[in-house]
């Protein structure tokens, strides 16, 4: 019976490989994009920096790494991509309205997401613009079936989305940055966030309306 070769020297490179990526998450939670530098990093993973030159190059490539892994945009639209799939350009405004409320709930939820869409929005970098990339990606999908549900009707979904997706975005870090109110809405509590999936609601059964 033949020896299996040895593999411990290739198992300690993955682990410590794994240990890299996943302490970019870390930072990202606790500093901020800010905080992506190899000293934290390697701080996080508890291992030597010089070990993220030789597994990955480059520090950038370290974090390309582990933004591309994450789906974020897929993970915070539930079952959303489901419904598009099964849709054949047919009441499209219950898609909207999933993709729309679960985002808020999941934006709410992550902080990580939180310290991304800040990133997104302060400093332009190629991983950001490939994020920003992969969210219209998925967008591209469902205004595709809109635009045929609602073929010669003067009904700008896709400006309507923009302007929610915004303030969720606003609503969501003004609650977690300053624990305050927001046109007396707290949305740190059931109650406000459930005014805010209801207004989302209205919006959108207005706008298919017109």
């Amino acid at each position: 019976m033949s020896k299996k070769p040895y593999q411990g020297q290739f198992n300690d490179k993955e682990k410590s490989k794994k240990r890299l990526i996943e302490a970019v998450g870390i930072i990202i939670k606790s500093k901020g994009y800010t905080g992506l530098n190899a000293t934290n990093i390697s701080k996080a993973a508890r291992l030597d920096r010089r070990l993220i030159t030789l597994y990955f190059g480059t520090i950038e490539n370290l974090i390309e790494i582990y933004v591309k892994g994450k789906d974020y945009w897929l993970a915070a639209s539930g079952d959303t991509v489901e419904m598009i799939k099964n849709n054949t350009g047919e009441n499209t405004r219950p898609i909207l309205q999933s993709l729309l409320q679960n985002q808020l709930e999941y934006f709410f939820n992550e902080e990580e997401m939180q310290k991304i869409v800040l990133w997104q929005i302060s400093q332009s970098t190629q991983i950001m613009k490939e994020v920003c990339e992969e969210r219209e990606l998925l967008s591209k999908h469902f205004f595709k079936l809109s635009d045929k549900e609602l073929e010669g009707k003067d009904i700008d979904v896709r400006a309507v989305s923009a302007l929610l997706v915004a303030g969720i975005y606003y609503l969501v870090l003004h609650a977690k940055s300053t624990d305050t109110l927001f046109c007396e809405i707290d949305l740190n509590n059931k109650e406000g966030m459930e005014r805010i999936k209801k207004a989302i609601s209205l919006i959108l059964e207005r706008t298919y309306m017109e």
